[in-house]
């Protein structure tokens, strides 16, 4: 199993959060699909904490936003992030989170977080009218994909992708599938 780590920073470039050693389920040019479960996370100011559950996440080259479905006792939850595409070198998934997040319910409510955030960087951080609008454009696409069920916003697809790391796992346990490091 290919492990790698993803690495979040601000919009002036401040390491904002890193978790460290997430299992790569599927990695293509547009998308990579991968797997946390209980895995460090470090955020900017040092603090260091682990993940609850399993959560299997997806990032884009085309969209500007990252999804993150946790697979929690009860049912599936959705958090997604309004972000810039990532860019995947020797250090891990990159990406440039812009405060703006959505949660997603398993009754089906939406809600939009961090708005206050998202308006004091808009001055503080200096968006510009390009990005703010990029953002706009993108959090309507992403609450399309949401009210349309797309994939990943089905438990269907979110299963899917479980029982697959569930067999990489099994393989691993059977020594028929080392993991590694990405490189």
């Amino acid at each position: 199993m290919e492990v790698i780590d993803i690495i979040s920073y601000k919009h002036d470039g401040e390491l904002h959060r890193v978790w460290k050693d997430v299992v790569v389920l599927s990695k293509t040019e547009e998308e990579i699909v991968i797997l946390n479960d209980k895995v460090y996370v470090i955020d900017g100011d040092g603090r260091r904490w682990k993940t609850r559950e399993p959560a299997i996440c997806f990032f884009y080259k085309q969209h500007w936003f990252n999804i993150i479905c946790m697979l929690r006792d009860d049912d599936i939850y959705y958090y997604c992030n309004l972000s810039s595409p990532y860019v995947l070198d020797q250090e891990g998934i990159k990406y440039i989170d812009y405060d703006l997040d959505v949660k997603i319910f398993p009754d089906g409510e939406v809600m939009l977080l961090d708005r206050d955030e998202y308006d004091f960087n808009i001055k503080h951080k200096h968006y510009s009218q390009e990005l703010r609008e990029i953002i706009r454009y993108n959090l309507e696409l992403l609450l399309g994909f949401i009210k349309d069920k797309r994939a990943p916003f089905n438990r269907e697809s979110v299963l899917k992708w479980y029982e697959h790391y569930l067999k990489l796992a099994e393989k691993r346990r059977n020594n028929d599938y080392p993991r590694h490091r990405s490189k």
